[in-house]
């Protein structure tokens, strides 16, 4: 369970190994970690789990506002969709659900008071995410920021 670690402890590490300790943490499957580029859009630097090779061209480059990262990011607050393969919000964008993943979150990484990027962890069942994991992740998502700035 996320709340009996610190993500504390993810400073410092390489983003890989922080991102594995927080799915395991999270029991997740699937993770992302996308990064604030200059040209302002969300570019993926690590991620974990079975996402398919034909969504790759999608999720290395996102903008702001789009998808489940892009609104993380514009919103400066975690979006989460209990199941992504029978949500209808528009919250995900359609290839979201060629994961085969259910549950899924994003928070924004936020580091020294600005967007550094967005953390996004899945999981294969729908899933609510409580307002405890998600603080948790979002703590865990300023810990990695502060590796990446």
């Amino acid at each position: 369970m996320a709340g009996t670690s610190t993500p504390n402890r993810l400073a410092g590490l390489p983003v890989e190994d922080a991102l594995e300790q927080i799915l395991d943490a999270m029991d997740a499957e699937t993770g992302t970690v996308h990064v604030m580029g200059s040209d302002g859009l969300l570019h993926l630097v690590h991620h974990r789990g079975g996402i398919p090779e034909a969504l790759m061209p999608v999720i290395r480059r996102i903008p702001v506002g789009k998808g489940m990262a892009g609104l993380a990011a514009e919103r400066g607050e975690p979006v989460q969709i209990c199941n992504l393969q029978t949500d209808s919000s528009g919250d995900a964008r359609p290839g979201a659900r060629a994961t085969g993943m259910r549950g899924s979150i994003c928070v924004p990484m936020k580091g020294a008071g600005r967007l550094v990027g967005v953390l996004g962890v899945a999981v294969s069942r729908a899933r609510e995410f409580t307002d405890a994991e998600a603080d948790w992740l979002s703590r865990a998502g300023a810990a990695i920021a502060g590796s990446l700035e």
